[in-house]
């Protein structure tokens, strides 16, 4: 087994504490290293089993899934931070929108909206004025 905490979770988008020297690179990071912990097995039964910081047990396809993810998203916001999106723009885009439904949140601790902006700062994207 391995116990991933907060990085990887199954109930919502990763929380990148920036304020602490978090990055979404970071967090890309940390999901391939608990990937490379892992044994797959026949069809993922009998593998390792993660536990993640919130949410059901996993395995290591889970684990691929949720990296993967992020990946996407990320890739998104900086191909528009490339083309000088601003943040809003961004938001309006719903870089996320496929997955929002599985680690969406609009209120709580950690929202989308808050996700998006630090993937958005993460990958060079400016403040607004």
């Amino acid at each position: 087994m391995v116990s991933t905490g907060d990085v990887f979770i199954t109930t919502g988008y990763p929380v990148v504490d920036t304020a602490r020297g978090g990055s979404i690179d970071g967090i890309v990071a940390a999901l391939n290293n608990i990937i490379d912990l892992t044994v797959p097995e026949r069809n993922q039964m009998g593998g390792t089993r993660v536990i993640p910081g919130h949410g059901r047990i996993c395995n290591e396809a889970d684990v691929v899934d949720y990296r993967d993810m992020v990946t996407i998203i990320r890739d998104r916001i900086q191909a528009m931070v490339k083309k000088g999106q601003t943040l809003s723009q961004v938001k309006a885009a719903r870089p996320s929108l496929e997955y929002d439904g599985l680690y969406g949140a609009t209120s709580g601790a950690w929202t989308t909206d808050m996700f998006l902006e630090a993937v958005y700062r993460g990958v060079g994207g400016r403040s607004e004025r």
